[in-house]
């Protein structure tokens, strides 16, 4: 089923509000998980509401929190997230270091005691949206994203995880009954799992789970795995946020994740005169676009290409939700006692 964009944002919006989250708070979790979907990242939009709801009734998230400076320079910050959904977070993290950037050239702040805020892809945009180029490894699948802003062409907007897919994506091929291709899931002797049920469960019980980006090491897996090492040493250690293989042995029904985000933000100006960065990022990316092509009917694309696309034909078409994510989204609205928006 299609559902129109500024119809899920309601939906959202009410459940927030039924939880207790401020307006602003709210709007802006609504926003960034309808620019998901809108951008064809279905994993991290709507479709994490029921997880979002089992964590807020298990007592995990702060629907009231209070973002604390714990450290603070001219260049950087450390911001305490109080437990709070990560999306109010991260924006709030990403706004401030770009704050800091166009000050003196640089900022950058770790995130800590926060949770799951959808796609990467968002927070930096908020960077290239600015003017400024914006980076973000963040724990969990460790992804990392990277945008920086353009003149002539729109920005170019990295967002990608340092496994071989998201493990929200795993859900995805469930709840669309789909079978998992081969690589992206191993059990817990190494074997790959393509049916999407039992890898899915792989991930949630931590008994094998997603490969890392690459696969095996003859196919730069390695690579991978320490690419997502890195995006914890600035997301996690760096802040002082959870290390998921300790936390999952720990870890009370109720306890929050404190889950880390590390965002920083560069003022090409500090480096160039004005406007000479986007000037020659726009050559670069027209330089790709016009590169030779495989196939005559396929163009060239650069990192943002599709999600753009993606978000063109879904806010004509909107937005598809499976039936099995329907069904679980009606039970969210009547545990919140609101109206489901989402139907008819």
């Amino acid at each position: 089923m299609r559902v129109p964009a500024d119809q899920i944002r309601r939906q959202l919006v009410s459940v927030f509000r039924a939880w207790g989250m401020s307006d602003a708070h709210a709007d802006t979790t609504a926003d960034m998980m309808v620019e998901t979907d809108l951008r064809g990242v279905d994993s991290h939009g709507i479709g994490m509401l029921p997880t979002y709801d089992r964590e807020f009734r298990n007592g995990r998230l702060n629907m009231r929190p209070v973002f604390k400076k714990v450290r603070e320079t001219a260049a950087t910050a450390l911001i305490d997230a109080d437990a709070s959904l990560g999306h109010p977070a991260a924006a709030y993290g990403m706004n401030l270091a770009v704050d800091k950037c166009l000050a003196v050239g640089v900022g950058v702040v770790d995130v800590f005691n926060s949770h799951h805020f959808g796609a990467a892809g968002c927070y930096s945009r908020i960077a290239a949206d600015r003017g400024v180029i914006g980076a973000e490894p963040v724990m969990g699948t460790n992804p990392l994203a990277f945008a920086a802003p353009a003149k002539r062409n729109p920005p170019f907007e990295l967002d990608m995880a340092t496994t071989t897919v998201a493990a929200g994506k795993v859900r995805v091929y469930k709840e669309n009954h789909r079978p998992l291709p081969s690589g992206w899931v191993i059990d817990g002797d190494g074997k790959t799992v393509t049916d999407s049920a039992k890898g899915f469960q792989h991930v949630t019980d931590h008994d094998g789970g997603i490969t890392p980006l690459g696969g095996s090491r003859e196919a730069g897996g390695h690579k991978g795995y320490g690419l997502a090492v890195m995006v914890h040493v600035l997301a996690g250690t760096l802040a002082g946020a959870s290390f998921s293989p300790i936390r999952n042995q720990t870890q009370k029904k109720s306890d929050p994740h404190n889950i880390g985000h590390f965002f920083m933000a560069i003022d090409p100006r500090a480096f160039r005169a004005e406007g000479e960065f986007q000037d020659d990022l726009d050559q670069v990316i027209d330089v790709l676009h016009n590169a030779k092509r495989v196939d005559a009917n396929q163009p060239v694309l650069v990192a943002g290409d599709p999600e753009r696309a993606n978000k063109k034909e879904r806010l004509e078409q909107g937005v598809p939700i499976p039936d099995d994510l329907m069904d679980q989204l009606r039970v969210v609205a009547k545990n919140a006692n609101v109206p489901f928006l989402l139907a008819g």
